[in-house]
């Protein structure tokens, strides 16, 4: 008897409609075709023991199984659902009335209950895409999947009630969860707050402008001077995620199994902040089955490396693409991936190998040569891509025993949210950008032409700090960002020298 079951395979962050065709007849052998991996060949000895522990033998004729499309590898042990299921119905021990309304993922224990699998958000759109009735998961990936409307999704915790449902003998209830109450009511909850800063009043300010165009950013400064604690606070002053960007953070998320059990949607914007030994892999992505790096798992949100001159020259220089296309694209001999990559790149350093060079109180010990040579760790065109550069002085006494409290996240906040509104109307006829940050050469030369006062600042600072074009640029972008916080419609002389002393790499003194 011939019958069929529906899976999914996950490529890149969406997935793949896998149809899984039992072929039963006289015999006793096993085969498997369609590009299966290790993991889901062995999927037979698992299968063999849950239907042994739950009171089903395993058919003893012969068994072809083909999942096709036969041209996709076919990845990992969440197929084990899947194949028992049309095994016992192939085997007519079981229905096969339903097969074709649900789609079916789990991974089977030796006693039959299911283990969580990853990806399990893309793989409900596409279920509802494909226009299943339900879709039948792990009890732990219900709520994950439930997120998708217009789709059943049934969690159950082992094969037996899957088996029961198919004969019509059990009910099955649908997880519900109200996604926009659940977003909403969990967006603004933050640890950490900038009513806790003392101090580094300018810093502050760098921060809130990176955060209102989306800018990114470069903090250097002497140990202990609050580089990583104003960091994480960054994203407490962010715009919060709207429904679309919250669920494409999910589903990436998702693909690389870091959505807790339990849960539906991220609410909050990713913080990533990985060691400076990260390999070029683990940062952009790929493997021999390709998963999304870090700057993947930053999409909407922030990577923040710490110790910047500490990261290999390699690491480094592999994001500067990523970070003028927003987009990583990985390639194999077979296929390619593509993997969002829209982060906020928030960077810290000290400013030599001691950490005191011009530190206002105490002496730097470093040999002569010694600052370039630190400095030179960072290639010049990925300075570049960084519009603002800021440099951090450690808090004296009289502001670190402040009682008063400083000014809060939520205050912060309502004016990024107030700039970042003018620049979605701005760019509203402009798919894919949504901030300064996003702004070509042709938008820059519509909505950041300086005046003539302006030209002729900008003129000597570029001429003074030997700035190149893309730094150019990126004066124009901060200084656009500064005017639409003050709610100019032009950019003044005043915001571009804000911009322009965001520059703090390129200034004489620096490096000897």
């Amino acid at each position: 008897m011939l019958v069929k079951t529906y899976a999914a395979a996950v490529q890149g962050i969406s997935a793949t409609i896998i149809t899984i065709e039992v072929n039963t007849s006289k015999g006793i052998q096993f085969f498997l075709v369609g590009l299966p991996d290790v993991a889901v060949r062995e999927s037979h000895e698992r299968i063999v023991s849950a239907l042994q522990e739950n009171g089903y033998k395993f058919p003893r004729s012969r068994i072809v199984i083909n999942m096709a499309p036969a041209d996709i590898r076919k990845e990992g042990s969440s197929y084990d659902l899947p194949l028992a299921i049309g095994i016992l119905a192939g085997a007519e021990m079981i229905s096969s009335e339903k097969l074709s309304q649900y789609l079916l993922m789990g991974e089977l224990s030796l006693d039959g209950t299911l283990k969580p699998i990853k990806g399990v958000l893309p793989i409900a759109i596409k279920a509802r895409e494909a226009g299943f009735k339900g879709f039948i998961l792990p009890q732990q990936n219900a709520r994950e999947a439930a997120v998708v409307n217009q789709l059943d999704v049934y969690g159950v915790t082992n094969i037996r009630e899957v088996i029961g449902f198919m004969d019509g003998k059990e009910e099955l209830e649908p997880t519900r969860v109200d996604t926009r109450k659940e977003f909403y009511a969990r967006q603004l909850q933050f640890d950490d707050d900038f009513s806790e800063v003392r101090g580094q009043e300018n810093v502050k300010r760098a921060l809130e402008v990176a955060a209102a165009g989306g800018h990114n950013l470069l903090m250097i400064g002497p140990p202990g001077s609050g580089k990583s604690m104003m960091a994480k606070r960054l994203p407490s002053i962010l715009p919060p995620f709207t429904l679309h960007e919250s669920l494409e953070t999910t589903k990436i998320h998702s693909v690389a199994g870091k959505i807790g059990n339990e849960t539906s949607l991220m609410t909050q914007r990713p913080f990533r902040s990985p060691h400076h030994t990260i390999s070029d892999v683990a940062m952009v992505g790929g493997g021999s089955y390709p998963q999304p790096g870090e700057i993947s798992l930053a999409h909407n949100g922030i990577l923040f490396l710490d110790e910047l001159p500490e990261f290999s020259r390699s690491v480094l220089e592999v994001m500067r693409q990523p970070l003028e296309d927003r987009m990583i694209s990985i390639s194999r001999a077979r296929f390619t991936v593509e993997y969002p990559a829209g982060f906020m790149l928030v960077a810290s350093m000290n400013p030599c190998p001691c950490g005191y060079y011009n530190h206002p109180t105490r002496a730097c010990v470093c040999s002569p040569g010694a600052v370039q040579k630190y400095m030179n760790r960072i290639s010049g065109p990925l300075l570049d891509r960084i519009d603002i550069q800021i440099e951090i002085v450690p808090v004296p006494f009289e502001k670190i025993s402040e009682q008063r409290p400083a000014e809060p996240s939520a205050a912060i906040r309502e004016r990024v949210m107030a700039a970042r509104r003018v620049q979605e109307k701005r760019f509203q006829d402009y798919p894919g950008v949504y901030c300064n940050a996003q702004m070509n050469s042709r938008l820059l030369h519509t909505y950041a032409v300086p005046d003539a006062e302006g030209l002729k600042l900008l003129r000597h600072a570029m001429t003074k700090l030997n700035l190149s074009a893309r730094a150019y640029d990126r004066i124009l972008k901060v200084s656009r960002t500064i005017a639409d916080l003050e709610g100019e419609e032009a950019v003044r002389p005043h915001h571009l020298a804000e911009a322009i002393h965001y520059r703090n790499l390129d200034r004489e003194g620096w490096g000897g």
